[in-house]
């Protein structure tokens, strides 16, 4: 089969989800003898516009003419079967799905977050879920400030998306739709999405288990517990402190950057039990959860299919995990983890203390993490999956 493989990456040295996901799926897909055309932009072409290109570029966000013309030469080009886009914004634009759709060629897209309920991505309105703008009234943004902080991004945002859904652009331009949980299912559906182009199909990771073995770090414990991935808001970066501050005989490795790292870094000083080490090299970093006792994952957003809780069971690792969007599944209580109600510093803490007390319980649980890795999340099936998507959608 002949995909042609759409994608919006984020900034260099991103670890986003989404871009992962790009790259290991394509892979994933040429190694079963598939050809993959691949188109792409990155974020960091906007970073590095001078002033005029970067008044093109937001007015491109809307319509990107640029990429519409790019896209169609390259189904010409290379008449593939069907074209799966993944992040479309800011720069792509949805004018990648009319391209596609005005020649024919059906169009599957990855939903890696809430986009096509809330503008920003998250359903966050500062730390608080939010998923008013699913009713199409995105003016609201602009009171809040709800895109990067800003009224002024954030109406030009509102405009865009008023636009595309008078359009029906996310309704008409695309056949199939992937979800990553039932909670983005649900999302849509309340929203009038047709539910009979929704299918669902979790993310895979290849198996960590298979190269990781437990690697030592002087000056860390033998025994410690892990958060690693974006150092964001979203990740509840800001729950994880207020709980350390407050644990003080557990000791913590975290890693990772992000927006936070500076503010998190000082105050990981102030902590004798919490290491942070930072960006950490990815083979490297899955030989220090290989050593954990547990990794935990406060997120307070609605993760779509968490790579860093898919590589955490892939390890054989139990998870102390919010009882939120893909965790909300993924986690089965005294099974393969824990969950905690969101926001509950608490009940986080709690959690976190039964688990740490109780080792073989511990143990259990991440032979189980294990399991259920094997099942739902390895390479093999999630190619079979995917092409049964691309085949259906093509027949349609």
């Amino acid at each position: 089969m002949k995909i042609l493989a759409v994608h919006n990456f984020h900034r260099k040295g991103s670890a986003s989800g989404d871009d992962q996901v790009f790259k290991s799926e394509t892979a994933l897909l040429e190694s079963h003898g598939n050809t993959v055309i691949r188109y792409s932009v990155s974020n960091d072409e906007f970073d590095n516009a001078g002033a005029a290109g970067k008044i093109k570029a937001v007015f491109g966000m809307l319509w990107s003419k640029k990429n519409y013309n790019a896209v169609q030469e390259k189904i010409k080009e290379t008449k593939p079967d069907v074209v799966h886009v993944h992040t479309f914004f800011p720069l792509l634009s949805p004018s990648v799905l009319y391209a596609a759709k005005r020649l024919d060629v059906p169009v599957v897209a990855t939903l890696h977050d809430t986009r096509f309920v809330c503008p920003c991505a998250t359903s966050l309105r500062g730390t608080e879920l939010c998923n008013e703008c699913g009713d199409g009234h995105y003016m609201r943004m602009c009171k809040y400030g709800c895109f990067k902080g800003s009224k002024a991004q954030s109406l030009i945002v509102a405009n865009i998306f008023n636009y595309h859904r008078k359009k029906r652009s996310f309704y008409d331009q695309i056949d199939r739709y992937i979800c990553l949980n039932d909670n983005q299912i649900r999302l849509l559906e309340e929203i009038g999405f047709d539910k009979n182009k929704i299918t669902k199909k979790y993310n895979f990771v290849p198996d960590a288990e298979a190269n990781a073995t437990p690697v030592k770090v002087e000056g860390i414990p033998d025994r410690y517990v892990v958060f690693y991935g974006r150092i964001g808001e979203e990740k509840g970066v800001r729950i994880l402190m207020k709980a350390w501050d407050k644990i003080t005989d557990i000791p913590l490795v975290v890693m990772g950057g992000g927006p936070l790292e500076d503010e998190f870094s000082k105050w990981a000083e102030t902590k004798d039990n919490v290491y942070y080490l930072g960006y950490t090299e990815h083979n490297k970093c899955l030989s220090i959860v290989k050593g954990a006792e547990f990794v935990v994952f406060p997120s307070i957003w609605y993760e779509g299919c968490s790579m860093v809780e898919i590589e955490t069971m892939s390890l054989g690792k139990a998870l102390v995990a919010t009882d939120l969007g893909f965790s909300e599944e993924a986690v089965t209580e005294d099974y393969n983890g824990s969950k905690f109600k969101l926001g509950s510093v608490e009940g986080f803490i709690g959690k976190i203390n039964a688990l740490w007390n109780d080792p073989d319980k511990c143990g259990s649980m991440g032979l189980n993490a294990r399991k259920e890795y094997e099942t739902k999340y390895m390479p093999e099936d999630n190619y079979r999956q995917l092409m049964a998507i691309y085949e259906s959608t093509i027949g349609k």
